[in-house]
């Protein structure tokens, strides 16, 4: 028994398993190829520089949040974690938040990313409404089957998914640099920007372009406590987990930052890049030519995916967690765990249905898809910042638990320091993310998602919670133990 919960799931998922997990929702492949041309056309090639601060901030929570999952090693971490350093309701407000994001990010990578260009690499018309949705709705169905099947099957593609962003973008990067390094005669701009901030865009003010050049950071350093959200299927959890969210915030930064300067300096022609609707394809193709720019595309491709399934079971292991406490409706179905698959598929095949009505509600008006999608980069930091900030209100429950100091990571004396410099660094981001004009739509679509969490809790689980039908499992006084919640 783990935290008053009774096991719901065999525990296979080793290190490298969870590392991969972290390492393919971070997907520096997929972040940096979506969002370069963003940082690009607002600050231009010193863009790059922004990233290790994202980088660094990112670590800066990484540590905390992994200390949180030493201590508390449970399904729906951000949801946990939070609940049980304040209250349930202030749990089921960050557990509302990391439904908002898959529910709206999964769709998005799928019918935004991962679908114009699989389309291109088929041959396909990459501009055609219909296809790109046949495509985005056999990949999120693929991803969700794959997690439905079995836990295992997930692990084995985000492992294959390492290697694959690895070898193909960070490889890629650096063979461009070389021949960038070999051929410089025949490219102009190549190197251009990257050793001063002196390339914003005409027209630019200084301090949108360093908002616009951080967001390629910002917007893809996120999502490494996706092991945490699998802890209840890893083995030595409280070790395990942990050392996966660091490992994989502190490699993608890295390999991140190695690859935006390797692609960075190859530019062969900064106007004509910048005018691409897919900046890096433009670049890898004047170098490689089409037939391995193809290849990169599929790489990309399969990052995409990789990506949804491991978002898709992060999601599905969050409503299996609020479900189990009772705080979703229809808790008893959702919080089920298949015998035979060791997986939630109700939950699973819930978390798809509304991840594809939001995926038609996007064909049907792009527009507002856009904006729901934007509202994306926000809701991380809103999580993060909630967590944090019921971390630094009370730590002091974290010490009570491990007076013997068993917990196999902790930031000891450094905890306040590190908690307090990462506090500061999503205090900034949010303000980034939310002040801009630029980012009002996106501010609304999070506002309204939370004023509907805000009715259900209302209208229904304040009762529930009062009543002693939903929250965390209660301490029994006569045994000094928790006990599980039953729901049955």
């Amino acid at each position: 028994m783990e935290a008053g919960y009774a096991s719901s799931f065999p525990r296979v998922l080793r290190r490298f398993a969870l590392f991969a997990i972290a390492f393919s929702v971070v997907s520096i492949t997929t972040g940096i190829f979506v969002n370069y041309a963003y940082g690009l056309t607002t600050l231009g090639p010193a863009a790059v520089w922004l990233w290790p601060v994202a980088a660094v901030g990112q670590i800066l929570v990484v540590l905390v949040l992994a200390e949180l999952a030493a201590h508390m090693p449970l399904a729906g971490a951000n949801y946990q974690w939070s609940a049980r350093l304040v209250n349930t309701g202030f749990g089921y407000t960050v557990g509302a938040l990391g439904l908002l994001y898959s529910a709206v990010g999964l769709p998005g990578i799928a019918l935004v990313g991962l679908a114009p260009l699989a389309a291109t690499v088929l041959g396909l018309d990459a501009a055609d409404p219909l296809t790109l949705l046949v495509i985005a709705v056999a990949a999120l169905v693929l991803a969700y089957l794959v997690n439905v099947i079995r836990v295992q099957w997930a692990a084995r593609v985000n492992n294959l998914a390492v290697f694959a962003e690895v070898a193909g973008t960070v490889a890629l990067s650096v063979l461009l640099l070389v021949l960038w390094a070999t051929h410089r005669g025949a490219t102009p701009d190549g190197g251009h920007g990257l050793g001063f901030l002196g390339t914003v865009n005409p027209g630019t003010p200084v301090a949108d372009g360093i908002v616009g050049g951080a967001l390629i950071g910002i917007f893809t350093l996120v999502g490494f406590e996706a092991a945490a959200d699998m802890a209840e299927e890893a083995v030595d959890a409280r070790r395990t987990v942990p050392r996966a969210m660091i490992v994989a915030a502190v490699v993608s930064g890295v390999l991140g930052l190695v690859a935006l300067v390797g692609f960075t300096v190859a530019i062969p022609d900064l106007a004509a890049v910048e005018s691409s609707p897919v900046p890096l394809a433009a670049i890898a193709s004047f170098w490689l030519g089409p037939v391995l720019t193809d290849v990169f595309l599929v790489i990309v491709v399969f990052s995409m995916f990789a990506l949804l399934v491991v978002a898709a079971a992060s999601n599905s292991r969050l409503i299996f967690a609020m479900a189990r406490d009772g705080l979703l409706p229809a808790s008893r179905a959702l919080r089920r765990v298949n015998a035979a698959t060791a997986t939630p598929v109700v939950a699973l095949v819930v978390s798809l249905v509304v991840c594809l009505a939001l995926l038609a509600y996007g064909t049907l008006d792009g527009a507002a898809f856009t904006i729901l999608v934007g509202a994306t980069a926000l809701v991380p930091y809103l999580i993060y910042l909630l967590t944090l900030g019921g971390y630094l209100a009370r730590r002091k429950r974290l010490r009570r638990n491990d007076a013997g100091g068993t917990a196999p990571f902790s930031l000891g004396r450094a905890a306040l320091p590190v908690a307090g410099l990462a506090m500061l660094w999503l205090v900034v981001v949010v303000a980034a993310l939310t002040l801009p004009e630029a980012f009002r739509a996106a501010d609304y679509v999070v506002l309204g998602g939370l004023a509907l969490t805000g009715l259900w809790y209302v209208a229904v689980l304040r009762r529930r919670l009062r009543d002693g039908t939903a929250g965390l499992p209660q301490a029994d006084p006569s045994s000094g133990r928790e006990r599980t919640l039953d729901l049955a």
